[in-house]
């Protein structure tokens, strides 16, 4: 399954990218296994996606929880709790 993943603002900063296109392996079905295994990247994508941190995230632009299930081609965004300003 791919999917595109977007970063925003504190997020973004800290992986140093705003978007990817990503070839999921199998076994990937949520928005928080997609989380998980970004995690498994180690390093700054393992802090900034911690489990314990405080993260929104949203599928296909509507905000969503870490069960959501996703689909190929979805949009899945990560980004801190308070943006803007």
């Amino acid at each position: 399954m791919k999917i595109q993943l977007r970063y925003f603002a504190s997020v973004r900063e800290a992986v140093g990218l705003a978007d990817e296109s990503v070839e999921l392996p199998d076994g990937i079905a949520t928005v928080g296994d997609v989380r998980a295994w970004l995690r498994v990247r180690g390093g700054v994508w393992a802090e900034a996606l911690a489990e314990g941190r405080a993260l929104r995230m949203a599928c296909n632009h509507t905000m969503t929880d870490a069960a959501t299930r996703i689909t190929d081609g979805c949009e899945v965004a990560f980004f801190p709790p308070v943006t803007g300003g």
